[in-house]
């Protein structure tokens, strides 16, 4: 008889060696022909003016994630809202809460200056 672990042991090595492979074979094949142009740090093709590690402010960022949480949690009020009419009261209760909860935390967000962009 056959360990069934020797199955997810062989798609686990062969689920690494792929991706290993395809790097080492893109690094054997891959043309290495460095100069100071291409190496050079440019923004869409235009030269540089200064330093080119400039700070971004943290707020794009979080307005982002803000948005991504939020966007994300509509996709798991589709289901419950196409299938709305053959649900139980229990299941109609439990969408209305996920609501709320989801309004509160825009609220917050918005109370903390989450959602303002400049």
């Amino acid at each position: 008889m056959q360990n069934p672990w020797i199955y997810i042991g062989l798609f686990i090595l062969v689920g690494m060696m792929i991706p290993a492979m395809a790097l080492m074979i893109a690094r054997l094949i891959a043309p290495r022909k460095p100069n100071p142009i291409k190496q050079s740090t440019y923004e869409c093709g235009i030269e540089t003016v200064g330093d080119s590690w400039v700070q971004f402010k943290a707020q794009y960022y979080i307005f982002a994630l803000v948005f991504l949480v939020f966007d994300v949690e509509t996709v798991f009020l589709f289901p419950w809202a196409v299938a709305f009419d053959k649900l139980p009261l229990f299941a109609a209760l439990e969408g209305i809460l996920f609501i709320l909860i989801l309004i509160s935390g825009l609220v917050y967000a918005w109370r903390k200056g989450a959602l303002e962009w400049m």
